[in-house]
């Protein structure tokens, strides 16, 4: 668990440092997820390290909290809207800090339970490694956005692995949130990690198979890039329809970027 929460803080800190170099007008750009700026991004993950902190540390006190975002959206708030009447009054200059201390207080709640203990969320509970762990995937995901609004490559590193098994794990779960049936075979995968090395899931496979860039693969299951755009390579009837529908996260079905929308030119490029 120690090594998880590792990893997490090093996540966090990595989309922190980044966004201490934003400019007031960075932090007011927007991005191309759904019209966000940083200041948005980092506002919604500092909503919920807030109460992945209730989660982690109070089950009332979150259940409560829970129930009150519940009511808030069925009033038809966005939650975009809830983070900003929460974080509005401060600069992104002022949201960074703030954000720090937050998240530095979950990685160290989190550090302390047992990886197998339960913890409520926004749904069905999770274990406490997997609760690291999908808190890890979606300040990736939103990191990238960050990442690309400042123009800068992010550099790959063995933490991907953690966000890449999401994807693999949650093959079936693409389809069955879109209430279309699970091919009965998942594709063998095979990911070219940042040093070189390879991480496969599953049996290999000569009809139904993905290969590529572990980072590629990540951009896609979050749904930052469209397949087209990268080097990933899959053959099998499975592996086509799961690369049109993949999302890794949960919520409703959602539709990632059409061809071509989120290419980035790169300052180092």
């Amino acid at each position: 668990m120690k090594e998880v929460c590792a990893d997490l803080l090093a996540e966090y800190t990595e989309l922190a440092d980044l966004a201490a170099t934003l400019t007031p007008e960075q932090w007011q750009a927007t991005t191309a997820f759904y019209g966000w700026t940083p200041w948005d991004e980092i506002a919604h993950l500092c909503y919920f390290d807030e109460t992945g902190l209730l989660a982690v540390t109070d089950a009332g006190a979150f259940g409560s909290d829970a129930a009150a975002m519940a009511q808030a959206m069925a009033a038809g708030k966005e939650i975009s809207q809830v983070t900003r009447e929460k974080y509005g009054h401060m600069s992104g200059a002022q949201l960074l800090p703030f954000w720090r201390e937050r998240f530095t207080k979950l990685v160290a709640a989190l550090a302390a339970r047992d990886p197998k203990d339960r913890l409520p969320w926004y749904g069905p509970t999770m274990s406490a490694r997997s609760f690291a762990t999908a808190r890890m995937m979606e300040t990736w995901a939103h990191g990238q956005d960050v990442f690309d609004v400042a123009r800068k490559r992010r550099p790959g590193n063995a933490r991907l692995k953690h966000i890449a098994h999401i994807g693999v794990t949650t093959f079936g779960w693409s389809f069955v949130n879109r209430k279309l049936p699970v091919p009965a075979q998942a594709p063998y995968i095979e990911l070219r990690a940042p040093d070189g090395s390879s991480w496969t899931w599953g049996e290999p496979s000569a009809t139904e198979w993905l290969k590529g860039d572990a980072l590629d693969f990540c951009l896609v299951v979050t749904q930052r890039r469209n397949p087209s755009d990268t080097g990933l390579r899959f053959v099998g009837e499975g592996a086509t329809a799961w690369m049109k529908i993949a999302q890794c996260f949960a919520g409703p079905p959602a539709d990632g970027p059409a061809p071509g929308v989120r290419k980035v030119e790169y300052m180092d490029a």
